[in-house]
């Protein structure tokens, strides 16, 4: 029986068509269609809001999230629902961003891989390089790239340094654990400082002041949020407008692990999980992270505010993204580095000149086509070397849909695909997962294995990577979370940053 697999084929209104048609036949890019519309030179205000899953109000992924100025960017532009990371950690995910790249391709699988020692991306133009060749000032401030891994050749400025992307942020007494846990940075409470001297709130008052002068330049300005990243560490304020008593937990169903392939089981952090149970915390974990969240909003509230009140309102694009989901529990999990939608699904949200306003859209979305919709929105060339899409098309016509399901990727061999209602992984060892998302949104039944679905599962396959590069080496030694602060500590007092 062959399957018309409708979720993941293109559709498209005639209008759409036409103008592809157009294209084709002048042999034209999908930049120079929208150029009839788009302002000259625009500038581009490119947000990270680290480790941000869905839980925020217009994505509806937890019912205790307060967001409102997501809310209020929502509204302002389009957002797209089923927005996927191409890797679920922040290196491989943040280099596919900035350079067009897939992890299969570049190597690039986990947080310790030095990306530019990657054959495919030794000499890679990042994102902020080619708008910086095309005439644009390209500067920033906060968690753009992967906190070991800058890239200082990609930018004209950063703040506070090329070298270290965000100031140290108020933590609690050395060797202090405030969960009890003693598990480095995985770690939540109260501490006692002034909202204005978190790393977050520096790194966007920077922005602030970026937005409300005037520049001899299109500008490429990043803004890199790192809340809701560990350690959740709050002032009492913020904790409390979650009070405990009022906080859900994520829903779990006993016997949610018995149909999943050991593959996917050697992903589970047991450990988290069990510490979580036994010190009595886990509604206290997802306080912090709503309440990091809120954090985070207050300062993207700060941005918009100031683009607002300046004088780049009106020729300014938006680009908000998160580098991947996060799990708080469910599956047993915590953290990133698994292939379920909870771990993959990441906000996505692009607003601006002669964009929709207050829309969203259901089209599978993936990170790696952030690169070609900037330069295709700017008008710029998009090059044939990445890997992406543009999304304007989709951001125009609410019906249109890529070629192709979003595909994530978690190491070498693995990898999983997402269409409209279906999510197919399948591991480096052959074994596989199935979900229904229409009848099954908590991923809760694997299907893999019900012979019904064996055309589904073989329209999927061809989609899957039939070449993949071998990882890129990493560091010989990896310091730990406080260890690398310190060590980024100290850069910023040897370039005079601290005094």
């Amino acid at each position: 029986m062959k399957i018309a697999f409708n979720q993941i084929k293109m559709i498209a209104c005639v209008s759409t068509m036409a103008k592809v048609l157009i294209s084709l036949a002048l042999g034209i890019s999908s930049n120079i269609l929208f150029a009839e519309k788009k302002v000259e030179s625009p500038n581009i205000l490119f947000i990270s809001i680290d480790d941000l899953n869905d839980w925020i109000e217009p994505l509806g992924g937890h019912p205790n999230a307060i967001t409102p100025n997501l809310n209020r960017l929502t509204k302002m532009g389009v957002s797209f629902e089923r927005a996927y990371c191409s890797a679920p950690a922040c290196n491989p995910s943040r280099v596919s961003i900035m350079t067009g790249i897939r992890p299969h391709k570049s190597g690039v699988y986990e947080n310790n891989s030095i990306w530019r020692n990657s054959p495919a991306l030794k000499n890679a133009k990042t994102l902020p390089q080619n708008f910086s060749e095309n005439g644009y000032k390209v500067f920033g401030a906060g968690k753009i790239f992967h906190t070991n891994f800058p890239d200082p050749e990609s930018w004209d400025h950063f703040w506070p340094s090329k070298k270290v992307q965000r100031p140290i942020p108020p933590l609690p007494p050395e060797g202090t654990s405030l969960n009890g846990m003693n598990t480095s940075h995985f770690d939540w409470g109260s501490v006692d400082f002034p909202v204005e001297e978190h790393s977050d709130w520096l790194v966007t008052d920077y922005i602030v002041d970026q937005l409300s002068k005037s520049h001899d330049k299109p500008f490429f300005l990043a803004c890199g949020i790192y809340y809701p990243h560990l350690p959740w560490y709050l002032p009492q304020e913020y904790l409390d407008r979650f009070p405990l008593d009022s906080i859900q937990l994520p829903k779990t169903i006993p016997g949610d692990l018995d149909d999943l392939p050991e593959a996917a089981k050697e992903n589970i952090r047991f450990k988290d999980h069990q510490n979580v149970i036994e010190h009595g915390e886990w509604k206290k974990a997802v306080q912090a992270y709503l309440a990091s969240i809120s954090f985070a909003d207050e300062c993207l509230g700060r941005v918009l505010d100031a683009l607002k009140n300046g004088p780049h309102a009106n020729n300014t694009y938006i680009v908000l993204w998160s580098d991947h989901g996060w799990n708080l529990g469910e599956k047993q999990h915590w953290r990133k580095f698994a292939l379920w939608e909870n771990t993959v699904r990441v906000p996505l949200i692009f607003a601006g000149p002669d964009l929709p306003q207050g829309e969203t859209r259901g089209a599978p979305a993936n990170l790696i086509d952030v690169y070609p919709t900037l330069l295709n929105l700017a008008g710029l060339e998009i090059p044939k070397t990445l890997d992406g899409d543009s999304l304007v098309p989709l951001i125009e016509d609410d019906t249109a849909r890529l070629s192709a399901p979003s595909l994530t990727t978690w190491g070498k061999g693995n990898h999983s695909l997402r269409s409209d209602r279906w999510r197919y992984t399948r591991y480096s060892d052959g074994t596989e997962e199935l979900y229904d998302h229409e009848n099954d949104p908590h991923e809760w039944y694997n299907l893999a294995d019900k012979t019904e679905h064996a055309d589904l599962i073989q329209s999927f396959q061809k989609y899957l990577p039939t070449q993949e590069a071998d990882p890129t080496p990493g560091e010989a030694y990896s310091p730990p979370f406080f260890e690398r602060l310190e060590e980024k500590r100290q850069i910023l007092i040897s370039e005079g940053f601290y005094k």
